[in-house]
C-alpha cells in the first residue's frame, strides 16, 4: 500500500474559497485538483501550461492598472456605466 503525504500550501483565504466553489462544481477538492496537476506534472515533464514574461505592452498596462487603483480614478463595473460618466463630464 502506498503512503501518502501532506502538502502544505499558502494561499489567500479568497481564491481558496472560489477556487473550492469551482472545483465542487467539477466533482473535485482542492486535494483533488492538487492531485491531478502534480500527475501532469509528471506525465508531462513540465507545467500544464504555458508560463509567459509578460511582453512590453502588457508590462505597460499592468503599470496603468496599478496606477489606476493607486490613484483611486474611477472604476465601472460596466461599459454602460463609462458611457453615461463620459456624458456627464464630457465638455460641450
Amino acid at each position: 500500500m502506498a503512503s501518502s503525504t501532506m502538502i502544505h500550501v499558502r494561499i489567500d483565504e479568497q481564491v481558496k474559497k472560489e477556487a473550492a466553489q469551482t472545483l465542487e462544481t467539477m466533482g473535485l477538492s482542492v486535494s483533488d485538483a492538487v492531485r491531478v496537476f502534480l500527475l501532469r506534472v509528471i506525465a508531462d515533464k513540465q507545467m500544464p501550461f504555458a508560463l509567459k514574461v509578460p511582453n512590453a505592452e502588457t508590462l505597460s498596462a499592468m503599470a496603468e492598472a496599478d496606477e489606476i487603483v493607486r490613484a483611486k480614478r474611477a472604476r465601472y463595473k460596466t461599459g454602460a456605466e463609462l458611457i453615461d460618466d463620459l456624458e456627464k463630464t464630457r465638455v460641450q
